[in-house]
């Protein structure tokens, strides 16, 4: 029977110290959160009543200025839209990386842009895209809500595509291999083989993907612009609740500042609840 030395003192202490300089550095990284929940319930939760939820911003100076329903629906069409263009564009250039150009020369540099604008500021997109389309009056002029889902597909595009590729070359080459050896063709082994295999991974990285676009400002000031009536149309002017902060957060009223606060909230729980989504799907990824 083996007799495993005793841990000598000095080293004893050494972990110790070292175990409680992590539990520290985690404490203080954690104080910042805790103190920006705490203050968005504070200052948001008196804002939240069936009213805030079911009527738009009405622009009155005084009485009650309304809700955030308009912003709400705005959101979720936007991101709604988004989606549609990011999701299958980055699944579909991350099969691409994987299953055709996996090492070659062009592959690397697909590699190196997405890289290159997963680390572009959210701003530039709205800049380009206001360039491009805005002021080039592309699909009648002026503002539109399609057009802040275009700035906000570019800063998805990245994610999905860096996250779909990770998940995608996770699934085992045997399986490719075995479907192969039957004869099957290359794009029946991907939509029957990998992206059922991989579908729980794909969707988490969905998941991320638009928990990061639903919290941007920048692209939506020079795309959407703002509308306070509640419209379902992406060919106008569409409010967003990051808009809807922005532009309340500055207002001399204390009812719309508190209004900011209530939108800012709601917009935390929502990206909150995604989030928890996507851990759940991941978790369950792994146990499977």
């Amino acid at each position: 029977m083996t007799v495993l030395p005793e841990v000598s003192p000095r080293r004893r202490r050494t972990d110790k110290i070292m175990r409680g300089t992590l539990a520290a550095g985690t404490v203080l990284a954690l104080i910042p959160l805790v103190l920006v929940i705490y203050y968005l319930i504070k200052k948001g939760i008196g804002a939240w009543s069936g009213d805030f939820f079911t009527t738009d911003p009405n622009g009155n100076f005084l009485g009650y200025p309304g809700g955030i329903k308009s912003a709400i629906l705005g959101t979720i069409e936007i991101v709604a839209f988004a989606t549609l263009i990011s999701v299958p564009l980055g699944i579909g250039v991350a099969l691409y990386l994987t299953e055709y150009g996996k090492q070659s020369k062009f592959a690397n540099l697909v590699r190196y842009f997405v890289d290159v604008m997963t680390g572009v500021p959210s701003i530039v997109f709205g800049l380009f895209v206001y360039i491009v389309l805005v002021l080039g009056h592309v699909g009648g002029s002026g503002f539109a809500g399609w057009k802040g889902g275009i700035a906000l597909a570019l800063l998805m595009l990245p994610i999905v595509i860096r996250s779909s590729e990770v998940v995608l070359l996770l699934v085992p080459a045997s399986l490719r291999e075995a479907a192969l050896a039957l004869g099957a063709p290359r794009w029946r082994v991907i939509t029957r083989i990998v992206l059922p295999t991989s579908l729980t991974g794909l969707v988490t990285g969905v998941l991320l993907s638009i928990a990061r676009g639903a919290g941007e400002t920048a692209p939506l000031l020079f795309t959407a612009f703002g509308a306070q009536v509640a419209t379902a149309n992406l060919g106008n002017q569409m409010n967003a609740l990051p808009l809807q902060i922005f532009s309340d957060i500055t207002s001399p009223r204390n009812e719309v500042v508190t209004r900011a606060w209530g939108a800012a909230l709601t917009l935390v729980l929502m990206i909150l609840i995604l989030n928890v989504v996507a851990r759940a799907v991941a978790r369950r990824s792994r146990m499977a």
